[in-house]
């Protein structure tokens, strides 16, 4: 790595996103008149910057971040943040983090953050952090990308895997002269509870960096692991594009559609399903049971005893999902933890009569519950994603509630006049 790279901030343990070999002074600048391009004429990235940052720029163009006045919100007070830190598993690690990252002249500032991107913790090299605390890296300011666009910590959130985001990768300017490696925490269930994020300058853009702060992670869920009042219970992932991943106190396992299928089908029916009701629920087209138990079969010798020899079948233990999860935040009217818990559509390529049923209910529930808020933060965050990217019904709300004159209000009437244009 150049010496001359000014690289800002913040990733189930997925694949890490590699880092740019040979990012030097001449890839930050194509990075950077890729970066022009894209916000001033609107044009796309190209085929020199990465695709996962490509994918974040346009999110965050999409939600309309200002790459000039990134804004991370702080809208905790000092009691709130220190109850929010004081109640948050992933406090109990930070002595973990300081004891493994955090030197006086480490060359960078670490920062642990909960599963919306809002700081908890940030410690770390002493010059460093004058300069970092007037770009907002504060301890209570949520750096999500639809706040602050491309960084470490937002879009680790996003595509939920380790990564660095280096010098001008960043969407906000103010942030180019930084680099940073971030990677996501979990609890035990394999739940998404926060990210680890080291920023600095050249150091952090070495791929040693995000090595280190993958294996502090490592101690950081050992940590949380030691220390949770249940064993580690079985989970299943079937939320978003990686949907598919069955968690157990064993380890992680990739799962087919079909099988991932079968598995929250039984997880939604506790009592069990008869060969014909799993059947009717798997496909609206000719399916045989025969083909079903065949299935059932295979799924068993992966899953063992979790899944009863005897029929109708049915699991043998409670299985949680990430869909449990978002749900049990929306019983309580926690929106903004279940929108942070919602990284896309349950199992989006399932056609299953059955998925499509409980896919259909969730997203109703999830946008249902958003819209009703009034909070202009959620509705923003919901109109920045997928399903909402095209809501007539939420631009219109967040366009009412937005005060007159700001980002949100201009950016909803924007859409609005667009949606307008393809609806003609």
């Amino acid at each position: 790595m150049s010496r001359h790279v000014r690289v800002a901030t913040g990733g189930t343990e997925r694949p890490a996103e590699p880092a740019p070999r040979g990012f030097g002074p001449g890839t930050v600048g194509r990075v950077r008149e890729a970066h022009e391009r894209f916000v001033l004429a609107g044009g796309e990235p190209g085929h020199g910057v990465r695709p996962v940052v490509a994918e974040s720029w346009r999110r965050s163009r999409r939600v309309g971040v200002d790459p000039e006045l990134p804004n991370p919100p702080v809208d905790l007070s000092d009691p709130e943040l220190h109850r929010l830190r004081a109640a948050h598993p992933i406090s109990g690690a930070v002595p973990v983090v300081r004891r493994l990252l955090v030197e006086p002249a480490s060359g960078w500032v670490a920062t642990l953050s909960d599963e919306t991107g809002r700081l908890l913790w940030v410690d770390g090299d002493r010059d460093l952090r004058r300069p970092l605390d007037q770009v907002g890296l504060v301890e209570g300011a949520a750096w999500r990308e639809d706040a602050v666009g491309t960084n470490g910590i937002g879009t680790a959130l996003a595509t939920r895997r380790p990564l660095q985001v280096l010098s001008t990768e960043h969407w906000a300017r103010v942030v180019h002269p930084w680099n940073c490696a971030a990677a996501p925490v979990h609890d035990p269930s394999g739940r998404l509870v926060g990210v680890l994020d080291v920023t600095g300058r050249d150091e952090t853009a070495s791929w040693m960096a995000l090595a280190l702060v993958r294996a502090t992670v490592a101690a950081v869920e050992a940590t949380i692991a030691s220390s949770a009042p249940q064993p580690p219970t079985t989970r299943l992932e079937v939320l978003g594009a990686h949907g598919g991943t069955l968690h157990t106190p064993q380890g992680r396992r990739r799962l087919t559609c079909r099988h991932t299928e079968i598995l929250l089908l039984l997880a939604e029916h506790p009592g069990g399903l008869t060969g014909d009701e799993l059947t009717v629920l798997l496909s609206e087209a000719e399916l045989s049971e025969v083909t079903v138990r065949a299935e059932i079969s295979r799924l068993r010798r992966l899953v063992g005893p979790l899944l009863s020899e005897s029929r109708p079948y049915r699991l043998t233990s409670p299985l949680h999902t990430d869909v449990d999860h978002v749900r049990d935040a929306l019983a309580v009217g926690d929106v903004s933890t279940a929108l942070a818990a919602y990284p896309g559509p349950v199992l989006p390529r399932s056609t299953a009569p059955g998925v499509v049923r409980v896919r259909d209910a969730l997203v109703a529930w999830l946008r249902a519950s958003t819209l009703a808020s009034g909070d202009v933060d959620l509705v923003a965050r919901w109109t920045g994603g997928d399903e909402g990217a095209d809501d007539w019904e939420a631009w219109q709300t967040l366009a009412r509630i937005a005060p007159i004159g700001s980002a949100a209000h201009l950016r909803a009437h924007t859409r609005l006049a667009q949606l307008d244009r393809t609806l003609r």
